[in-house]
């Protein structure tokens, strides 16, 4: 029986969508197709009119994730997303929440395929956690992804002390003081 091509659509859609969430409940190497296509509601031989291999599903997953968090933080702004970000509910639940924090070390030895498809919406996170400077929404990011892999791994006191830290600094708009380079140390005047 053929399908509309508003119903592969929806079913392509909906692939992606169990696949996000099933890669961050157990992994990548995880899940199989056929796990993602049952959870689905469909049927494996309908995978490949989607996707060219699992590794296909994977850089699309991934991306689909990335870009909902991004939306989801963006309707949020900073300091309503660290609060949700670093909550019990998030730790409890890493099929719905953050892709790096479920499969981080995964995610790095991924194929480039996997890779190019993440790495734009990363920069745009930076981008926007650090309020158009870099190197604070990287430090941000960092804060908010390993508390929250400690605070699944330790008990959640983990938590409080990062948010009130990150809150803390949020206000926070002046230029980041001087520091000596790597390249160049202090005692080397």
């Amino acid at each position: 029986m053929r399908v509309s091509r508003e119903q592969a659509s929806r079913n392509r859609e909906l692939i992606l969508e169990c696949a996000a969430r099933l890669f961050r409940e157990r992994g990548f190497e995880g899940v199989g197709v056929d796990a993602v296509m049952r959870e689905a509601g469909l049927t494996h031989g309908g995978f490949y009119g989607h996707f060219e291999n699992k590794q296909d599903l994977i850089a699309q997953a991934s991306a689909l994730a990335l870009t909902t968090s991004l939306h989801q933080w963006k309707r949020q702004g900073v300091a309503a997303l660290i609060d949700t970000y670093l909550s019990p509910k998030h730790v409890s639940n890493p099929g719905r929440g953050c892709l790096l924090a479920a499969l981080g070390g995964e995610l790095g030895r991924q194929s480039a395929r996997v890779q190019q498809a993440v790495s734009p919406i990363l920069e745009e996170m930076l981008e926007w956690l650090g309020e158009g400077d870099r190197e604070r929404g990287i430090c941000r990011y960092a804060s908010l992804v390993g508390a929250l892999v400690l605070a699944r791994n330790l008990p959640a006191e983990i938590l409080a002390p990062v948010r009130r830290q990150l809150r803390t600094n949020l206000p926070d708009r002046s230029a980041a003081q001087s520091e000596p380079s790597p390249e160049t140390p202090a005692d080397s005047r």
